[in-house]
């Protein structure tokens, strides 16, 4: 099961656009007039366009979904190939034009979630879907996650399942996908929401000689982020979970999900991207080719060297344990082993890779800007 995303560069300007909304479940034909919820001509519940040139458009993740992998990508766009390296198509009637930011697999089932809180499920490897929750941006809900698309999918059965994204939004499910409910991940009850009358009082601007406008050298340090965006989850050997995101801030379960733990990594820049390996094993990836590695489920840490200040944004682990990261300007690093080296190459097309897929040895699919291929270092 694949377990990592994209989240940064000119990319990220698909992902984080906040057109979304805040997510109460939504059946597949949502009602017109309830807030957050779509009319019957919103591009949120719209099939997705069938092109001629799909396969070279703006692709943000992969999966190996069993018979086929299956991509997805801006305004609904799903491509599914037998090959996983060429033969792509495009899949029609997708219930949505939202951009999809995510894809996982578990058995037959497949998962997409993304922008307008969307959530599509396949029961048959990707080759039809439905639609099983879509919200949009509500003016009047006060709630900081009001409006977050969905970053990344985990599921850790065909029941059981999160989804997280930005402004510390977390969705469980335990009925494959049916219903989502919220889960408290930074443990504030009800006190999560700002109240209207602290809202109108942020929106107030201060004077030309307000004091407000100038800053010292304490205001400018890196605080822990209240709301961070989550960007991607992953489950280790152990069967628990792992979640980075912004700023550094990192959090774990050891109970399925039932509680989360806050953590923060050595590095305070935000990570992309998380795989999960044999035992408690952890690798984050993100800003400027920063790396590090756990074997304790985050206790502690080891930087790895990339040799490149190149964000990373997506990530994957071969069936013989080898890693590969992809990122920015088509850089590409890869290794054999955990014991070995990053080795840096990099993909012709030079173009921001947003995930990969691991095919063989020295053996991938990737994709990113300019849609999907096939590459061989």
């Amino acid at each position: 099961m694949k377990q990592t995303t994209l989240r940064i560069g000119g990319i990220a300007a698909g992902l984080l656009a906040l057109a979304c909304g805040l997510g109460v479940q939504a059946q597949d034909e949502p009602a017109a007039m309830t807030p957050g919820m779509p009319t019957a001509d919103d591009p949120s519940v719209l099939e997705a366009e069938v092109l001629p040139k799909v396969a070279s458009s703006l692709i943000l993740d992969i999966v190996d979904a069993g018979d086929r992998a299956v991509a997805v990508g801006e305004r609904g766009h799903i491509l599914v190939s037998e090959t996983r390296r060429d033969g792509w198509r495009q899949i029609e009637h997708v219930p949505t034009r939202s951009n999809l930011t995510a894809v996982t697999a578990i058995e037959q089932r497949v998962y997409a979630v993304g922008h307008d809180g969307i959530v599509l499920r396949s029961d048959d490897g990707g080759l039809t879907w439905a639609r099983k929750r879509v919200v949009l941006f509500d003016r009047d809900n006060p709630d900081p996650r009001n409006g977050a698309p969905l970053l990344d999918v985990l599921f850790t059965d065909v029941d059981h399942g999160f989804a997280v994204g930005a402004y510390a939004t977390l969705l469980r499910t335990d009925d494959g996908g049916e219903s989502w409910n919220y889960v408290d991940i930074l443990n504030r009850g009800t006190a999560a929401a700002p109240t209207e009358e602290e809202l109108a009082q942020d929106a107030v601007a201060p004077s030309l000689d307000d004091e407000s406008w100038n800053f010292n050298a304490a205001d400018l340090d890196l605080d822990e982020e209240t709301d961070p965006h989550l960007n991607g989850i992953a489950r280790t050997g152990n069967g628990n979970l792992f979640i980075v995101a912004e700023r550094g801030a990192a959090f774990r379960s050891t109970d399925g999900g039932s509680s989360w733990q806050r953590i923060q990594l050595p590095y305070e820049g935000s990570m992309f991207g998380v795989i999960g390996g044999s035992g408690d094993h952890v690798l984050c990836f993100g800003l400027r080719g920063n790396v590090y590695e756990s074997n304790d489920l985050g206790s502690t840490w080891t930087k790895r060297e990339t040799g490149t200040e190149l964000s990373l944004m997506g990530g994957a682990m071969g069936a013989d344990g080898s890693t590969v990261l992809v990122g920015g300007n088509g850089i590409v690093l890869s290794r054999s082993s955990d014991s070995d080296a990053f080795l840096a190459t990099t993909h012709p097309a030079g173009v921001v890779l947003s995930s990969v897929l691991v095919l063989g040895p020295g053996e991938y699919t990737v994709v990113g800007e300019t849609g999907v291929s096939f590459y061989q270092p």
